[in-house]
């Protein structure tokens, strides 16, 4: 798995969205059991915390030690630093495993045999994550120029799993359907920019040019800003499974 937001591990815990209560209600309510849930690349923790309301033991993984360290806590909830592909839990522990806006990173062979392993054979295997944000006309506009004209060659090979909404990842599970959700927020001007400021891409460019590629579209983003209505939609991908009888 790559690891391209230790450097920003503090800024992602402040700037990245989180998932709104009815996903989380959702995925809870098809778990069979609520004992023990496993967030792998958790990041900042944000989904863990939310697990935790309902589980009565969350364990939560990352590559990044600095991820860890800025991750929210709770009493149930037991961090460790390990890669997702190769493990130390148990062999069909889990009841619910999610991954939250991570999953294009890992080897996806050795990933899906590890939750073969560790999750229970009639536990629930979640993907979430969330697209490109929608705003407004005229921020959405100078927001695509960053995406795809400023930033396009800077985004690893893997971000076009999320552009295609994570429909083309492989996915060797009984496949439950599922609703589509949103997340809705409203932000100001620092939180927006602050957002962008932990794309990939932004940290890829910045180490190439020795730039900030935000200081190419700030200007033209605050004046759109500033005249907006401050309104942010996430569109978010979901996709929830069970284990096959074989792999």
């Amino acid at each position: 798995m790559k690891d391209n937001f230790s450097k920003i591990a503090s800024e992602y815990a402040v700037f990245r969205p989180g998932y709104p209560q009815e996903i989380i209600d959702y995925m809870v309510s098809l778990a069979p059991r609520t004992e023990q849930a496993l967030d792998m690349a958790t990041g900042n923790g944000q989904l863990a915390r939310k697990l935790a309301v309902y589980f009565d033991q969350v364990y939560a993984t990352d590559i990044s030690a600095q991820q860890i360290e800025n991750a929210e806590k709770a009493a149930n909830i037991t961090y460790s630093i390990q890669p997702s592909e190769k493990t130390d839990f148990t062999d069909k522990q889990f009841d619910l495993i999610a991954v939250a806006q991570a999953i294009h990173w890992f080897d996806f062979n050795t990933f899906h045999k590890e939750i073969y392993r560790i999750l229970k054979n009639d536990g629930i295997f979640v993907v979430l994550g969330y697209g490109l944000l929608k705003t407004n006309p005229e921020t959405d506009a100078i927001i695509k120029k960053l995406y795809k004209e400023i930033l396009g060659d800077y985004w690893d090979k893997e971000r076009r799993y999320i552009d295609e909404n994570y429909k083309t990842i492989p996915f060797p599970y009984e496949e439950i359907k599922t609703r589509t959700f949103e997340n809705h927020c409203e932000w100001d001007y620092e939180q927006l920019l602050g957002y962008l400021g932990t794309w990939s891409a932004v940290q890829h460019y910045k180490k190439q040019n020795q730039a900030d590629p935000l200081e190419l579209i700030r200007k033209e983003l605050k004046t759109s800003w500033k005249e907006s209505d401050k309104k942010v939609t996430f569109p978010l991908l979901l996709r929830i499974g069970k284990l096959q009888k074989t792999l």
